[in-house]
C-alpha cells in the first residue's frame, strides 16, 4: 500500500514538474506586476475583484493610487473607490490628475516629482471609468511621451505592482485602445476603421499583441474588435464583460473572476477576401472563458475552471438548426455558442444588421460558428455554466430585404 501511495506521489510530482515547465517563462525585462482588468460596471459588493487587487498591491495595509482621471465626477468617483478598496483591506488613496477635477491642472499635476514618487512607491493603482481619452491626454504629454506620474507607475508595475482599471481604465491597457468610437457595433463594420478618431493609441501595459475591449457581452461588443484588430495587426483580441476581470500574471497567464466571462478572439490563422470591399473574414477563432478559467496569452492554451468537465455527446440536447437574427444582442452571441456545443449541431448563425431608418438598412453581416477538430467545451451541472474554446467564427455581408412585411 505504501509503495502504490509513493508511486502516485512521484507521478503526481512529475506531472506538476511537466505542466510548470509548458508554461512559458515571463522574459527577464518584462513586468514583475500583474493587471485587474475589469470590464465595466463593477460592483461595491464584488468581494472576489476587490481582494484580488489588494491581495496584489501587497495584502492588507497595502497603499493603493486611486487615478478618478477618466470620471466626469472625479471627487467623488474617487473617494467612492477609495472607501470600496479600504473596505477590502487597503490604505488607498486620491491621485489628483483628472481634467474635470475643479481647480487643478491636470497635466501639470502629471509632472509633479512629489505625486510620481507617491504614485511609485504604492503597491498598486486603480483607474475608474469615463472617458479613456481623459487618461492618455493627463499621462502623456502633447508630443507622445510620459509624463513622470506616467513613468512612476511603469515603476511600479516593473517592480511587482499591480494596475486595476475599470471600463475607460480598462480599454488604457492595451497599446491601441477605443477613443470615441460609434455608439453602435455595425457602423465600424460597415464603415471601417478612423484612426484617430474611434482608435488612438492606450498606454500598453498588457503588451504590443493584445487588443482590450470592456463592457463586452452586456452590450452585444464582440465584433466592433474585428476590423481594429485587422487594421492594427492584432491577431488576439480580449473582451471582458462587466463586473468582471481578466488578470494578468507576469508569466501572462489570464484568470478570469468576478460575476461572467470573457470572449477571446484569435485571428491567428484567418483570413479576408481583399477583393471583396465589404468586411469580412473567415477561419477565425472566438472562445467564451466563465469566471475561473484561465488562458496563456504566449501559447494561448485555455484551461477550465476547477468543477468543469468535458461535455459528452450523450449530454448533448437534440435541437433544430441554431439562429438567431440578432447576434449583437444583449450576451446573444454566449447564448448561441452555449446552444451550439450543448447539442447535436455542428454550425450556428446570427445576423446583424440595423432597422430600416438607417442609412443602408440592406447591408448586413452574416455570423457562422461551427465546432471544428480543436473546438473545446467544458460544463459544470451545478450552475449551468460553460466553457467553450476555438470555435471556428466566419463573418461575410450579406443583403437584407426590408422591409420584412408586405404592405397591404
Amino acid at each position: 500500500m505504501l509503495k502504490r501511495l509513493c508511486f502516485a506521489l512521484a507521478l503526481a510530482g512529475l506531472a506538476a514538474a511537466a505542466v510548470a515547465s509548458a508554461a512559458p517563462a515571463a522574459a527577464p525585462d518584462s513586468p514583475k506586476g500583474s493587471l485587474v482588468i475589469i470590464g465595466g460596471g463593477l460592483r461595491a459588493n464584488n468581494a472576489e475583484v476587490y481582494d484580488r487587487i489588494v491581495a496584489l498591491a501587497g495584502g492588507k495595509g497595502a497603499r493603493i493610487a486611486v487615478f478618478p482621471t477618466a470620471a466626469g465626477t472625479p471627487e467623488r468617483e474617487g473617494q467612492l473607490t477609495v472607501a470600496a478598496l479600504n473596505r477590502h483591506g487597503a490604505q488607498a488613496f486620491v491621485v489628483p490628475i483628472a481634467p474635470r477635477l475643479a481647480g487643478t491642472d491636470a497635466r501639470k499635476a502629471a509632472d509633479d516629482a512629489a505625486l510620481a514618487d507617491k504614485v511609485r512607491s504604492a503597491g498598486g493603482a486603480f483607474f475608474t471609468g469615463g472617458d479613456q481619452a481623459r487618461i492618455t491626454g493627463a499621462l502623456r504629454h502633447a508630443d507622445g511621451s510620459n509624463t513622470a506620474v506616467l513613468d512612476a507607475l511603469w515603476t511600479l508595475y516593473r517592480r511587482g505592482g499591480v494596475i486595476a482599471g475599470t471600463s475607460a481604465g480598462a480599454a488604457i491597457m492595451s497599446k491601441t485602445m477605443f477613443y470615441d468610437p460609434p455608439a453602435e457595433v455595425l457602423p465600424m463594420l460597415k464603415n471601417g476603421v478612423n484612426d484617430g478618431k474611434d482608435v488612438a493609441p492606450g498606454l500598453g501595459f498588457v503588451g504590443d499583441d493584445v487588443f482590450i475591449d470592456q463592457h463586452f457581452l452586456i452590450r452585444g461588443r464582440f465584433a466592433r474588435m474585428l476590423p481594429v484588430m485587422l487594421a492594427k495587426g492584432y491577431t488576439l483580441g480580449l473582451g471582458i464583460d462587466e463586473n468582471t476581470a481578466a488578470v494578468v500574471g507576469p508569466s501572462r497567464d489570464v484568470t478570469i473572476i468576478g460575476y461572467r466571462g470573457a470572449l477571446v478572439l484569435d485571428l491567428a490563422g484567418a483570413t479576408t477576401n481583399k477583393a471583396q470591399q465589404a468586411f469580412n473574414v473567415s477561419d477565425a477563432r472566438i472562445s467564451y472563458l466563465d469566471s475561473g478559467d484561465r488562458f496563456n496569452l504566449v501559447n494561448r492554451a485555455y484551461s477550465p475552471g476547477p468543477d468543469k468537465e468535458p461535455l459528452k455527446n450523450i449530454d448533448r440536447e437534440h435541437r433544430e438548426a441554431i439562429f438567431t437574427t440578432d447576434i449583437l444582442g444583449n450576451t446573444s452571441v454566449v447564448n448561441l455558442l452555449e446552444k451550439l456545443v450543448d447539442s447535436d449541431q455542428q454550425r450556428a448563425v446570427g445576423l446583424a444588421f440595423e432597422g430600416p431608418g438607417s442609412r443602408t438598412p440592406e447591408r448586413g453581416f452574416e455570423f457562422t460558428f461551427t465546432k471544428v477538430p480543436d473546438t473545446r467545451e467544458y460544463a459544470t451541472n451545478r450552475e449551468d455554466a460553460y466553457s467553450i474554446y476555438r470555435i471556428r467564427m466566419d463573418v461575410r455581408p450579406v443583403k437584407i430585404n426590408q422591409p420584412f412585411y408586405s404592405p397591404e
